[in-house]
């Protein structure tokens, strides 16, 4: 894998309970990124945690803030960090 990343993402906005997490996992999986998805308890924002080619994870990025139809993304908040390896596939996390 070329220039391998970790990427922890928090998005804002109308973002729960508008398909969100399913959007995010199944374009995480169409990149053939690692990591999880899941709801924060404050009902207004998705964390996000992937890892994989550091190309592909601007990609998600760039999924994320538009988001599926319905949702209304406000902000996404990013940050990297070293490639750890530790997942297998994409997961929605609940």
């Amino acid at each position: 894998m070329k220039d391998p990343a970790s990427l922890e993402a928090v998005v804002y906005g109308y973002v729960q309970g508008v398909f969100f997490r399913d959007f995010t996992c199944r374009r995480a999986s169409e990149l053939g990124l690692s990591g999880y998805v899941r709801n924060l308890p404050s009902g207004e924002a998705v964390e996000v945690y992937a890892e994989g080619e550091r190309k592909r994870l601007e990609r998600l990025i760039d999924y994320l803030k538009t988001g599926p139809p319905s949702a209304k993304v406000d902000r996404v908040e990013t940050s990297w960090s070293e490639y750890s390896g530790g997942y297998q596939g994409f997961r929605i996390r609940y």
